[in-house]
């Protein structure tokens, strides 16, 4: 997929053809810098059970990064919401306890032919972010939003990595800011 951008402010207009960075590579990668041990720390994850394909396999690439960079298997916690428009409440459910350091939210909101989509993925990504202003700690966006279900699995372990490793990483890295 090429994208046409066009330098908007000077007389000088330049397009410039980019190809998608997606179609190209494994999308999950992340430099290892800021990743103190986590092994003190208390996780929270919370789980959609809507499109369960895709969010099981998001849920286990965080859990193995968790694990991998030192949080302890009994300082994960699990929680499982209907869908994803559930995720911020039982985010705030979890942020709420001194006991738990970071929540990751994972879900999954495949594009369909209606505006439910716009809707569900506004909410869940507003949601989420105010989670976390409000409870003063890291509440990670690991919602995928693809066009379709092949995209969705190339982001849950399929060619393109898998969005859960990224959004355990970015708990790590936000607890160690």
């Amino acid at each position: 997929m090429e994208l046409d951008v066009k330098k908007l402010q000077t007389s000088n207009v330049k397009r410039v053809n980019l190809k998608m960075a997606s179609s190209q590579k494994n999308l999950s990668s992340y430099t290892a810098t800021n990743l103190k041990d986590v092994s003190s720390k208390k996780f929270g994850i919370v789980v959609s059970e809507w499109n369960a394909e895709v969010t099981e396999s998001l849920y286990a690439g965080a859990l193995d990064t968790l694990l991998k960079y030192g949080a302890k298997k009994a300082n994960i916690e699990r929680r499982t919401v209907p869908g994803t428009f559930e995720l911020p409440l039982a985010a705030q459910w979890m942020a709420a306890r001194t006991d738990i350091d970071a929540v990751i939210c994972i879900g999954c909101v495949v594009q369909g032919e209606t505006k439910h989509f716009d809707f569900i993925c506004d909410a869940a990504a507003k949601g989420i972010t105010d989670v976390g202003l409000k409870y003063n700690k890291p509440v990670i966006f690991g919602v995928l939003t693809p066009n379709n279900q092949q995209q969705a699995l190339d982001r849950a372990g399929g060619k393109h990595g898998n969005k859960g490793d990224e959004a355990a990483i970015t708990a790590i890295k936000m607890l160690n800011f």
